[in-house]
């Protein structure tokens, strides 16, 4: 089963693409990498730019099922308010193409990841390069917060009505 993985940024929207191999339950990276748009592109042509690149992936890897993490932004409504439209548009993508899509806080990524919801980033990026029998942590972090979305997203169980 394909898994993607997409951590939500309007200037760099991170991705990870992993395989579960249900029976053996091992995980393995196919890509991940990041989008990233310009500050000299309207808003608009940001958004249009991170769903025509989300669609691209989807296509050519084809998912059974994406995770995307949700906002978690305290201080800088102005900044999550955009976050959550560069969201929107990778979840209008995936429903778009027919891919169920679930929403991961970062709170169960980081106890999935590492059984501490109060994990550092680096302690996230460490198991998701020892999960996935990397030999460095994924480079940029948007790219590794990807991947740990993936792998969450394959160790959640997710029931629909």
């Amino acid at each position: 089963m394909i898994i993607l993985g997409i951590d939500p940024g309007i200037a760099t929207t991170g991705y990870g693409v992993i395989e579960l191999q249900v029976t053996s339950y091992k995980l393995q990276v196919i890509d991940y990498g990041c989008i990233k748009t310009s500050l000299k592109l309207s808003f608009s042509e940001r958004l249009l730019k991170i769903y025509n690149e989300i669609v691209t992936i989807i296509k050519k890897y084809k998912p059974a099922k994406i995770g995307v993490e949700s906002v978690y932004f305290a201080k800088n409504v102005k900044t999550a308010m955009k976050v959550s439209e560069a969201r929107g548009v990778v979840m209008l993508a995936a429903g778009r193409l027919g891919i169920p899509v679930f929403e991961l806080t970062p709170l169960q990524v980081k106890q999935a990841l590492t059984s501490y919801g109060q994990a550092s980033k680096l302690q996230v990026q460490e198991m998701v390069k020892r999960i996935l029998n990397l030999k460095e942590i994924p480079r940029p972090d948007d790219a590794a917060d990807a991947l740990a979305v993936a792998i969450t997203c394959a160790q959640t169980k997710h029931y629909e009505s």
